[in-house]
């Protein structure tokens, strides 16, 4: 058991011994004079606190921009972190910096070291493109305020040409160091502040919250970094589980594909969408490269949210959630874990261990729908994702229509199911199933969308999916200089 947080900070090691379990890296940075790493929103949004995380996973460097703000110092524990003073100097400027500056993408400068970090982090993306839609992607997740997003687009191709970075050479470096840092241990701090557990292995993690069932566990600080920055909530219990290797584990199997609970959007998105096309275009609009590179498929899930982007998608793929309590083990049907708003089926002590989603049928066909005020990093209004079964004569064999935003937990539109099983899928059961949508739910009214809003983008939905999956029409979302078409 060790007692101390280990990482790299630049090129120096870093040994924490009294650390707040929450403390932020954003925080953490200022607080030790590398201010070049700013505060803006403090809740994941607008970029400006941007870092590069380096990790070693399975031998290789894996180089990720996350946001410093809800990211816990606790979590870098193995890593290597580096910020804007680490890129390059005014003698020898990193290959980005260079293009931001030639360029001229750099105006009152308050986003430029966030841009700055994404944009030298996704030159380490394996098969990244110079592809304008690539690149508007990669950069979702930073906001200028000034209106610079043009000059930074040309900056950004202007760096992809370039050659090689100082980080190129120093590979072999990162690899030794990171490699010293992998002991195998669990961590244990306690304080006035607050206990830290770092579990090195899924039992480790199941005694802990055994001993501690009012533990919380982060995976990718998404959420639980809001309940600090802005809830201001004081944790007792903190209980990282990045560095489980159980729960980083992606694979296929006989039932399906099993996604670890410690497992990101980012990791799991291209092996989602090899089984559901359409729920890999629907990630790609979930936060930004930032939040996808941290948040985790199975957090968030566990967090309950009404409006959680990947459940409704999950739970119409016909999904089975895996938990764990102690040395118990269950498996439940997606749908069943979501009981009320802010209530879960999780017992005290038991976590969630992986998310299985089985392979459709050859003759099923799937459509996930986000309905937001803005294209790129918006909350939904509204998710509909359905999956239809149908026999040689058309007719529908098996259906299911799930809904996020449009009650207190996601949730299936029954209804609407009944009204189209047994019957062809042709315009008659679609106006079948939009009249029972519409006694489905009784959604709220909120800042995002009124109640009559919601019903009426639920009922037209099932017209885009009737329009999409019976050929008689093609209405997929696309973008188009920033802007969101039909």
């Amino acid at each position: 058991m060790r007692q101390t947080i280990r990482f790299y900070m630049g090129e120096d090691l870093c040994t924490l011994r009294d650390l707040s379990p929450t403390l932020t890296l954003l925080d953490w940075l200022r607080d030790r004079g590398r201010t070049g790493t700013k505060e803006g929103c403090n809740e994941g949004d607008c970029g400006a606190c941007t870092v590069l995380v380096v990790r070693l996973e399975d031998g290789r460097l894996n180089w990720r921009a996350v946001n410093a703000c809800i990211q816990f110092v606790s979590m870098l524990d193995g890593a290597q972190v580096f910020t804007i003073e680490d890129l390059g100097t005014a003698d020898a400027p990193h290959p980005v910096q260079s293009a931001m500056v030639e360029q001229q993408g750099s105006q009152c400068g308050f986003c430029t070291p966030g841009f700055v970090m994404s944009m030298a982090a996704y030159r380490k993306t394996e098969g990244a493109s110079a592809d304008d839609q690539a690149i508007d992607d990669a950069l979702a997740g930073n906001l200028c305020r000034c209106t610079g997003y043009a000059p930074i687009v040309r900056a950004m191709k202007q760096a992809m040409a370039a050659g090689p970075d100082r980080f190129d050479a120093q590979v072999e470096a990162i690899v030794g160091r990171l490699t010293a840092l992998q002991d195998g241990e669990s961590v244990r701090l306690g304080g006035p502040e607050g206990t830290l557990s770092i579990p090195a292995s899924a039992d480790d993690l199941a005694e802990i919250l055994l001993a501690d069932p009012e533990a919380i566990i982060v995976a990718g600080a998404t959420d639980v970094g809001l309940w600090v920055t802005k809830g201001m909530r004081r944790l007792k219990h903190v209980v990282p589980i990045g560095r489980v290797p159980e729960l980083r584990v992606l694979s296929r199997t006989a039932e399906g594909l099993r996604i670890g609970a410690a497992v990101t959007y980012q990791d799991a998105r291209l092996a989602i969408a090899e089984l559901l096309p359409d729920a890999g275009e629907m990630i790609r609009r979930l936060g930004s490269t930032q939040v996808r590179n941290s948040a985790t498929v199975c957090g968030n899930i566990a967090n309950g949210s009404p409006i959680g982007d990947g459940p409704p998608m999950f739970i119409a793929a016909n999904a089975t959630l895996h938990l764990r309590r102690g040395a118990e083990r269950r498996s439940i049907a997606l749908e069943d874990y979501f009981i009320a708003y802010g209530k879960q089926d999780r017992q005290p002590g038991e976590f969630v261990e992986a998310l299985t989603i089985p392979a459709p049928a050859q003759n099923a066909q799937f459509r996930a729908y986000k309905i937001s005020k803005r294209f790129d990093q918006d909350i939904s209004a509204v998710l509909g994702a359905f999956m239809i079964e149908t026999d040689d004569q058309g007719r529908i064999t098996a259906v299911r229509l799930a809904y996020g935003g449009m009650a207190a937990t996601p949730k299936r539109a029954a209804g609407a199911e009944a009204a189209l099983i047994g019957r062809v899928w042709d315009e008659d059961a679609l106006e079948a199933a939009r009249s029972a949508v519409m006694k489905d739910f009784t959604p709220l009214t909120d800042m995002r969308a009124s109640a009559w809003y919601r019903q009426t983008v639920a009922a037209n939905l099932l017209t885009r999916f009737f329009e999409e999956t019976t050929g008689s029409g093609q209405a997929r979302l696309v973008r188009t200089g920033g802007l969101a078409h039909v």
